[in-house]
């Protein structure tokens, strides 16, 4: 195995009401069998909102070497001590190793996966600067637009988004919980008349977030309090949220995304991923749709992200063709890694 920290540079600041960043800091780790395979995973350490910091996923993924071998259980147990970053990794390099073996086993002709739709992602700025950047991603053929709130002119931001996007287009709103109850209340109540398609992760708590809900006539989606099926559930409990958007660095990897999904319907949303961490969420996000059936509510998937990035790591990967994600159709995950960029781009 090897496990190789690296970076990707946005093309413009990421900022949030969580804070700003320049670049987006990674683990890529490569297991390779003995019959030369690789099976590739990715952790996206979560530290601006309190999680495992990259030092410490890279030290415990290195910590997977002393395991004379790996398996789904090991991994999803306490034995191996991995926070949920580490352990979305180690999960997604099983699956494309064991995927890229069943390939190599049982050669067939590449089938193209079924598209992904995606919103577009705005980062936060003054209400003129968005909604340019939302015409940009307009142009590009995305009809979803998500506008990261709470760390300025909240209600300009979205006024100033519908008017460029037009009255068909959805519009969905994320706080990243900054807001305190009266201001998620007094916001949602200004924002009802833009007709939002949702509103994630409000305020910090699912108690806070229950009290929200019932304020209000926009639909409510768990982010941050929703980490696990057992917070899927406490928070349909409480009435808190109707919706989830699922990180599988956030959660654990794609067992607990599904997990998640069955209690809440949910998207798949980037944790800022690489190439392999989009690529796997593609495939939840198929996963997903197939198990709804004729109930699937048809949402679009916060996998777009990539187009934030000036530069990639893989030689193959996910495409965006107007508004939608197009995974590759090779084995396993289907990405394909540049060395010489992925070199390029090691911290």
């Amino acid at each position: 195995m090897e496990v190789i920290p690296y970076a990707l540079p946005f093309h413009e600041p990421y900022v949030t009401a969580r804070g700003r960043l320049d670049r987006r800091e990674m683990v890529l780790l490569c297991l390779r069998s003995d019959d030369g395979l690789t099976g590739l995973g990715e952790a996206v350490p979560l530290s601006l909102r309190g999680g495992a910091t990259l030092p410490q996923v890279v030290a415990e993924l290195k910590g997977l070497s002393k395991w004379e071998s790996l398996d789904e259980e090991t991994l999803r147990g306490g034995a191996a001590h991995l926070s949920s970053p580490a352990r979305c990794a180690a999960l997604t390099a099983l699956m494309d190793l064991r995927g890229r073996r069943a390939s190599a086993q049982a050669p067939s002709s590449p089938t193209a996966p079924e598209p992904v739709p995606c919103n577009a992602t705005l980062v936060a700025g003054e209400p003129a600067a968005v909604a340019e950047d939302a015409q940009r991603w307009a142009a590009a053929g995305f009809t979803c637009f998500k506008l990261k709130l709470g760390a300025g002119d909240d209600v300009g931001q979205v006024h100033a988004v519908r008017e460029v996007v037009g009255a068909e287009a959805r519009i969905r709103v994320d706080a990243n919980g900054a807001w305190d109850v009266a201001t998620a209340k007094r916001t949602l109540a200004e924002l009802e008349p833009l007709d939002v398609e949702l509103a994630e992760q409000p305020v910090a708590t699912l108690e806070e977030t229950a009290e929200v809900a019932g304020a209000t006539s926009i639909p409510i989606a768990g982010d941050e309090s929703v980490e696990s099926r057992a917070d899927a559930e406490r928070a349909v409990g409480m009435g808190a949220c109707g919706l989830a958007g699922v990180k599988l660095s956030k959660v654990g990897g794609p067992e607990e995304a599904i997990g998640i999904a069955e209690v809440l319907p949910s998207y798949m949303s980037s944790a800022l991923d690489g190439p392999v961490g989009i690529a796997v969420a593609a495939q939840v996000a198929q996963t997903l749709r197939e198990a709804a059936g004729t109930e699937d509510p048809g949402l679009a998937h916060g996998l777009a992200t990539q187009r934030l990035f000036a530069s990639t790591i893989a030689s193959v990967e996910c495409e965006l063709r107007g508004g939608m994600l197009h995974p590759p159709a090779g084995p396993g995950l289907g990405v394909e890694i540049d060395e010489a960029a992925l070199d390029a781009h090691r911290i």
